[in-house]
């Protein structure tokens, strides 16, 4: 869906080349990666990508980049599923643990977020490969915009 512009320059001045097609959806950098919404309301969220060679680091297991990737986006679209659609928020902190490498795929991250104050949540992920081994587990602080 994005592929005309995964090579366009972003300055930060120009209007974005692309529109999500809904407010819970994949954004360019999802897409690229092959992340799918399997399902995302009540504070929850399951996604799952692929294991690609362009996931794979030198020795063959999925880069770490591209499980926290996963997994900040799960909890991303939980927050999302809380929230009206076009509010402004971010991911202000995170953490996540390895428990196991990822040999093959697809991985999926189970995601759930709840509020800590009018304007932060906290979000967890688990992420699992495709045998059922728990992979990492991501906690993270989302911030949402003031008005």
């Amino acid at each position: 869906m994005y592929e005309a512009c995964y090579e366009q320059e972003m300055t930060g001045t120009q209007t974005l080349p692309f529109a999500l097609p809904g407010w819970i959806a994949c954004a360019p950098f999802e897409e690229y990666l092959g992340m799918r919404i399997e399902a995302a309301a009540g504070g929850k969220a399951t996604l799952t990508m692929p294991f690609r060679v362009k996931h794979a680091q030198g020795k063959g297991l999925m880069h770490g980049g591209a499980v926290t990737a996963l997994a900040d986006t799960a909890v991303a679209m939980a927050v999302k599923s809380l929230l009206p659609e076009g509010t402004h928020f971010v991911t202000t902190e995170f953490c996540l643990t390895f428990h196991a490498p990822v040999l093959g795929g697809p991985v999926r991250a189970e995601a759930e977020t709840s509020w800590r104050d009018e304007r932060n949540l906290d979000g967890t992920a688990v992420v699992y490969a495709a045998d059922g081994t728990k992979v990492a587990t991501f906690v993270a602080k989302f911030r949402v915009k003031r008005g």
